[in-house]
């Protein structure tokens, strides 16, 4: 078997680049799985590059136009006329993608498991049987325990958090996002609430499984009203090189992850269009240099990252306290970007009156981040 391109890996990044393929070259994916979704992801994505990337409106399940910031002594609101971001379906977003790919003419080859490259081929294993899969291009989205990138030699500098992730039963308001800091309960990140409805939420965070127990307590949720519980883990850092030879590496087996929520999906898309482009024009070098706006991205969000595990919960209250007067949250909502945390925050620190609290608080922060 022979193909134009070789996609290792069928999760929503991987099944997204086949669909831009697909239809211009002979496309084929592999997936370990045997079927879509099952993995732990919130899934929630901006609206505007949700739109933007083209991704299927069927898998959007909720949409939000604001979002509650809570830390231990304080609470303020962020809240849009327009959705703001969107929960989306992962298991719905994967078929869909994979359909659009399949409808274009991309060949898919489930519950088979790339093993390693052999002689610029691909071996594969499905059920008892092994077999090779040539292509001119072969694009490893295979996650961050990606078997592509170790074949490859790939070195990864990061950051490697475990994610317990809920889906639990209350109440809640539809709208709105919940986003909890208490570095007392949790030193490693923050507690999300991202309601599917009025009844239902997932809920999760990164660190210990005892955190979520203490939040759970803390939020008033039953552990009893719990209906579905996911675990996995991320990497914050860098995977180099993205490409080597004939071969790529693309969303969460790249580490294209944001380094301040774990969320990959949009990074990865916006990389996929890009690597789209020089598979097409024959020029895979220029997949790297075509993705700085990620590069930037991660390059900050580790900044901030590194901030966020330095602060103290003392500090964290002071800069609660800053971004809710009212000219912050007048910023946020009216010039923040839900995936551009670079251009959010510059934002802020134009606003000389926030700039100078911010001074006073902890001058250190600004200069860890500009």
């Amino acid at each position: 078997m022979k193909y134009d391109v070789l996609i290792i890996g069928g999760g929503p990044v991987g099944n997204y680049l086949a669909s831009l393929l697909s239809g211009k070259l002979d496309v084929a994916v592999v997936e370990r799985k045997g079927s879509f979704g099952g993995k732990a992801c919130t899934g929630i994505i901006g609206a505007e590059m949700y739109e933007a990337l083209g991704l299927p409106e069927k898998a959007v399940l909720n949409a939000y136009n604001g979002a509650y910031f809570i830390s231990k002594g304080s609470v303020f609101e962020i809240s849009r006329k327009n959705p703001q971001a969107y929960l989306v379906d992962r298991k719905i977003l994967e078929r869909e993608l994979a359909k659009r790919a399949i409808r274009r003419g991309a060949e898919y080859y489930l519950a088979t498991n790339f093993l390693r490259f052999k002689n610029g081929k691909a071996l594969v294993q499905h059920l008892d049987s092994q077999f090779e899969i040539e292509a001119e291009v072969y694009v490893g989205a295979d996650g961050v325990n990606s078997a592509v990138a170790r074949n490859i030699g790939t070195k990864t500098e990061g950051e490697v958090l475990k994610g317990w992730e809920l889906e639990v039963l209350g109440n809640f308001k539809r709208e709105r996002v919940e986003v909890w800091v208490n570095k007392d309960i949790n030193p490693e990140f923050f507690f999300w609430v991202a309601p599917i409805n009025e009844e239902e939420a997932r809920v999760g965070t990164f660190g210990s499984i005892d955190a979520l127990a203490k939040f759970l307590k803390l939020r008033r949720i039953k552990g009893g009203n719990i209906l579905e519980f996911k675990s996995g883990a991320v990497i914050l850092g860098w995977r180099k090189p993205w490409v080597k030879g004939n071969i790529a590496l693309l969303g969460d087996a790249a580490l294209q992850i944001k380094p301040t929520t774990a969320g990959g999906i949009v990074f990865g898309a916006y990389c996929a269009r890009v690597l789209a482009k020089a598979i097409l024009t024959g020029n895979l070098q220029m997949y790297e240099k075509g993705c700085s706006w990620v590069r930037e991205q991660i390059s900050f969000g580790l900044r901030v990252r590194k901030v966020f595990k330095d602060l103290s919960q003392e500090k964290i209250e002071e800069i609660f306290g800053i971004l809710s007067t009212e000219e912050a949250r007048r910023i946020i909502e009216e010039r923040a970007e839900f995936d551009d945390h670079v251009r959010t925050i510059k934002a802020l620190l134009k606003s000389p009156k926030l700039l100078a609290k911010l001074i006073r608080v902890a001058p250190w922060i600004l200069r860890a981040l500009i």
